[in-house]
């Protein structure tokens, strides 16, 4: 009974994957924006690969007003000296001033870039992101076609180790197989609004009623705090396809990997609690049928479906079908590190970039 019962539950999600691949929108291509965009930039400590996205931006096509922010947040790297270099004058670098007390780093260096911005729509690129030339202009006209005020086009996830590639393709699976993504574009409940902040197009006034990043100054997974202060306001948006015109390599190694997971997964579904009860749910949904099937045929349906939705997310986004097949261990590689975040925050041991998190 167990198995047919999770078997009811996997189908269901995977064919509820299905249709979110369908109904992804993507950015328009070879778009024209007549409006003036400002682009943004926050940065730390991220000299070694911040060429790529800083000449990315700088070639961005299809804009007919455009300007580029930078603020470097403390870096002891020298990142400000790479943008310098590659960039000239092309990057108004803003000056650097010390955080304040009640905020993290990334709210405040996106509140710092919001508040010198001149434009009516605001991107914000992470430096680990590679856009393609016509990846700005393509997310506006998006947003301003489909009359949104907001939309987050996921880059597609890069992978090197062997932990990167069994963690970081459950970030796209996740949302097209939970997250009703028409509903959570034009409803009213602030829960199901999400966002990604490697890049987030945002309509400036919509920004400014919900109160900026100022309105998440102390949240860890500030992007997804922020989409939900918009959707309060009545904002309206959420995750596009970036895969074909945006990548990312959000974490460079294992040991990073780890690292950035842990600061953030404890709060990542509201509270430790939270994070314990989605890891039952995922260990219970995609690891114990594989458990079932020596017992009874019927898990296999499960398991497969699993697996499945995962080929589907793959092949929607640009990710690696072969990984998918490893969908089990990548459970059970994520619920290991919402267990290591859980027991860091414990021993306040939350770290990133230098920073100790309170």
């Amino acid at each position: 009974m167990t198995a047919i019962v999770l078997d009811v539950v996997c189908v269901a999600l995977l064919l509820h994957t299905v249709v979110n691949a369908l109904l992804l929108r993507r950015p328009a291509r070879a778009a024209e924006v007549e409006e003036r965009v400002s682009i943004l930039l926050p940065m730390r400590n991220e000299a070694r690969r911040l060429t790529p996205t800083v000449t990315s931006v700088l070639a961005q096509q299809g804009l007919a007003d455009v300007e580029v922010l930078g603020y470097d947040d403390d870096s002891t790297d020298g990142t400000a000296d790479v943008v310098r270099r590659v960039a000239g004058e092309r990057v108004r670098l803003l000056p650097t001033n010390p955080l304040p007390g009640g905020w993290l780093g990334k709210p405040h260096a996106c509140a710092v870039l919001s508040g010198a911005a001149t434009g009516s729509v605001l991107v914000f690129v992470d430096a680990d992101v590679v856009l393609t030339p016509d990846a700005v202009a393509g997310a506006v006209a998006a947003m301003r076609t489909h009359t949104l005020d907001f939309v987050s086009p996921y880059p597609r996830q890069l992978a090197g180790s062997w932990l990167e590639r069994l963690v970081q393709p459950l970030l796209t699976w996740s949302w097209l197989t939970f997250l009703p993504l028409r509903l959570a574009e034009r409803g009213h409940r602030p829960s199901l609004a999400n966002a990604n902040g490697q890049l987030l197009v945002v309509d400036t006034a919509a920004y400014r009623r919900a109160g900026g990043h100022a309105s998440v100054r102390a949240e860890v997974v500030d992007d997804v705090a922020l989409a939900r202060s918009l959707r309060r306001i009545g904002a309206r948006g959420g995750f596009i396809d970036g895969s074909h015109v945006a990548r990312c390599r959000m974490y460079d190694g294992s040991r990073m990997l780890v690292d950035g997971y842990a600061k953030s997964l404890w709060t990542a579904f509201g509270s430790p609690l939270g994070a314990a009860g989605v890891s039952v749910l995922l260990l219970a949904l995609y690891v114990l049928p594989w458990v079932l099937t020596p017992f009874t045929p019927w898990a296999w349906i499960g398991a497969g479906s699993g697996v499945a939705g995962r080929v589907v997310a793959a092949t929607r986004t640009g990710g690696s079908v072969l990984d998918a097949v490893l969908h089990p261990l990548s459970v059970l590689a994520f619920v290991a590190l919402a267990a290591v975040s859980t027991w860091r925050r414990r021993r306040h041991a939350l770290t990133w970039k230098d920073r100790v998190l309170p």
